[in-house]
Formats: C-alpha cells, structure tokens, sequence
C-alpha cells in the first residue's frame, strides 16, 4: 500500500480551533508562571513538595514566561512549542517521580501546545503531514 499526503488546506474553522486550542493552553500557563514569578503561597508550597527549594520559584516562572512569549510570537510560535516541550516535559518527569497520579496534565497540555500550532501553521503540516492508506 501506498500512502498519500494530504496538502489540502485547512478550513477556517480549523484555523479558528487552533487558535482557541493554543489561547486556552496560553492562559493556562499564564495563571501558572503568574502566581511562580508572584511567589503566590501555592507555587511555593507546589515547588517545595516537588522537592525543589522556594528559591527557584520566580525563575522558574520567569522561564515558562519566556516560553509563552515566544509561543504567542507567530514566526516564533514553533520554538516556543519546542520550548515548552522541554518545560513541561520537566514538570512531567518531577510527577512521575513523585508518583503523582495527575502527571498526565504537563502532557495533555503539551500535545494540545502542538495541536493549536497544527492546526493553524500551513507550515508545519507540510513537514508533518498526516498521510492515510491509498485503498
């Protein structure tokens, strides 16, 4: 079997989602880096659980911060993907290791990261096309 790409492209309804895919992903990881670089109560008792000391919770919300910048940046939305990849792919490991049920979280929120890219960035569809079966 031969597959095929698919090049057609997407609707304006796909970009539409897209866009409200990587807005809510945004605020998501707005209110987090907000209440890290405000040192809110939370954050520093989250951080301090995970085994990391209060002292790095401004700069680890300054760094996520700076991921988001880059995210919403449209020529520069790709590296902030890649950026919060590796951020939230911390947060996923620290879970794991402290056998927290709820280290699924960091991923959906990557993938749904990528997803909103996808779905609104012609280019990255042409690098990563979806191909199905030619029947």
């Amino acid at each position: 079997m031969t597959d095929t790409i698919q090049n057609a492209p997407v609707s304006k309804a796909g970009v539409w989602a897209g866009r409200i895919i990587s807005a809510i992903v945004v605020f998501f990881l707005l209110f987090d880096s907000g209440i890290k670089v405000l040192k809110l109560a939370a954050a520093v008792e989250g951080t301090v659980q995970a085994g990391y000391p209060a002292s790095v919770v401004r700069p680890i919300g300054i760094v996520l911060l700076a991921c988001i910048v880059f995210y919403v940046i449209p020529r520069a939305s790709i590296l902030g993907a890649i950026l919060l990849t590796g951020y939230l792919g911390g947060a996923t490991a620290t879970m794991v290791r402290l056998s927290n049920p709820g280290f699924f979280l960091p991923v959906v929120v990557g993938v749904l990261a990528w997803l909103g890219i996808y779905l609104r960035d012609a280019q990255l569809r042409a690098l990563i096309p979806l191909r199905r079966s030619a029947l």
